[in-house]
């Protein structure tokens, strides 16, 4: 299997991200997904900015794929959907069945968002070009056994392994909502909060975190306990969602597993000092995706 780095969820400054995008240029994955989808609001690149950084990744060695919004709002982000797919060089991360229209039968990704629940749906997203399929983040290791029996042979799976689970986007900031801003006047404040703004419930047990548009799971999700299970069903690629501090660290721990350096639990026990709210593999099991395999990890309530 191998490795691929999914797109930054939060909102860092541009410069941040270059230096980060310049260490992964030397870092053990084989594709980079690059670009915003989250909030159209967050301009940390310009589209040639992003272009340029693709063409330095990809000199190094690396997979570069574009990666589309996952929600629209305004005509300037389905112009910015039609630039991304247009843009004759990378492959495209399809994040919005808008982003199919503006492929037009060029190869893509059909990323998360595009909520694959069947293999019907699989098919006919094939006959428009699809060539890598990324599974939705809640489905469960048995659904994707038979998503991996009846795939077409000419399509990879990809499955999300290291992450906190975007479980809702809105039209509403979230962020902008916590500080008394309106989403208009937002102040760009989730610059504040690299890895996102977590909430605690009234017994201070971790809950969600804010995202901007997004909310996410306070919980990381992971599978690299899992890993002999995914060769298993000849999944093609794990992805690791970028966090702000931890990112290299993680992906030396899916690393080592993969190259057989590690057992599957000591890379776990590597992640766990990575994730201060936890870990969880629930919706994995076909379980609520709060709950950890791990009894290490810090304890949840269903």
């Amino acid at each position: 299997m191998r490795l691929a780095l999914g797109p930054v969820p939060y909102y860092w400054p541009g410069e941040a991200l270059l230096e980060f995008y310049e260490a992964v240029a030397r870092w053990p994955v084989h594709t980079v997904y690059l670009g915003e989808v989250v909030c159209p609001k967050r301009r940390h690149l310009r589209f040639a900015e992003w272009l340029e950084l693709a063409r330095r990744l990809a000199s190094a060695g690396k997979e570069v794929v574009l990666s589309t919004a996952t929600i629209l709002e305004a005509d300037a982000d389905w112009r910015a959907i039609e630039r991304i797919c247009g843009n004759g060089e990378f492959l495209v991360e399809a994040n919005d069945a808008a982003a199919l229209h503006a492929l037009r039968g060029r190869p893509f990704v059909a990323g998360p968002g595009m909520n694959v629940y069947n293999g019907q749906a699989l098919a006919f997203l094939a006959g428009l070009g699809l060539r890598r399929w990324v599974m939705p983040f809640e489905l469960s290791g048995e659904t994707l056994a038979a998503f991996q029996a009846g795939r077409p042979a000419a399509i990879e799976t990809e499955v999300f392994a290291f992450g906190r689970l975007p479980l809702a986007q809105s039209a509403r900031c979230f962020t902008a909502r916590a500080h008394g801003l309106p989403k208009d006047d937002c102040q760009l404040k989730c610059l504040e909060y690299p890895d996102g703004l977590a909430l605690q419930t009234q017994d201070d047990s971790p809950f969600l975190v804010l995202n901007g548009v997004q909310v996410q799971s306070a919980q990381i999700y992971q599978l690299l306990g899992q890993v002999p299970e995914l060769e298993r069903l000849g999944v093609d690629s794990l992805r690791i969602a970028p966090v702000h501090r931890h990112t290299e660290a993680v992906v030396a721990a899916f690393a080592a597993v993969l190259a057989g350096e590690e057992t599957p639990e000591a890379g776990v026990a590597r992640l766990l000092p990575l994730a201060p709210l936890g870990l969880a593999d629930g919706y994995w099991r076909g379980e609520p995706g709060l709950r950890s395999q791990s009894s290490k990890a810090r304890p949840t309530s269903a």
